[in-house]
């Protein structure tokens, strides 16, 4: 048995990486956090999709599932409350919350500075919803809150395109 070398086998040679410098991504304002897309499905053959999220506080999503993508959240500084179902947990930095497909969700920001945070969508796709739906940030303005006003048809129909349902609390 020989050991394989680089001039016939195309594991040494073959590239297929996808680098994203710092400071790489697209960045949108979408219910009023701060989301960069630094990996999109497209870049990954739909296995996975990254997002980077400034979170001020008070800020977060309304509760919502995904019907195609289990989502991970990696928070890197701050605090969020996470809804799970119907139970609500805190999270801090360093803290990994994993969340199913179909299970409703959300996180908010009760603390008292900005949290960061990495989320994956696997498979990926659903990041796209913060390109197509999300606000151009203006430079040396804060972000804004959504009030429910936002939550229009036409969000509601970028959110179903990529398998996203609000799910907000009955009255």
């Amino acid at each position: 048995m020989s050991l394989p070398t680089a001039g016939d086998d195309p594991r040494y040679t073959t590239r297929g990486a996808v680098y994203v410098p710092s400071g790489a991504g697209i960045t949108k304002w979408f219910s009023g956090d701060v989301y960069t897309t630094k990996l999109r499905a497209q870049d990954t053959n739909g296995a996975l999709g990254v997002v980077d999220a400034s979170v001020p506080v008070g800020s977060g999503p309304v509760p919502h599932t995904h019907a195609d993508q289990d989502e991970t959240f990696f928070l890197l500084s701050g605090e969020l409350e996470f809804l799970d179902g119907d139970k609500t947990f805190m999270a801090y930095a360093g803290d990994l919350v994993f969340v199913p497909r179909k299970i409703r969700h959300r996180f908010t920001n009760v603390g008292l500075y900005p949290a960061r945070m990495l989320f994956f969508y696997t498979p990926g796709g659903t990041e796209s919803t913060f390109i197509e739906g999300g606000d151009e940030p203006e430079a040396g303005v804060m972000v804004q809150p959504w009030g429910p006003e936002r939550i229009d048809e036409r969000v509601l129909s970028i959110l179903a395109k990529y398998g996203t349902e609000a799910l907000p609390d009955l009255p």
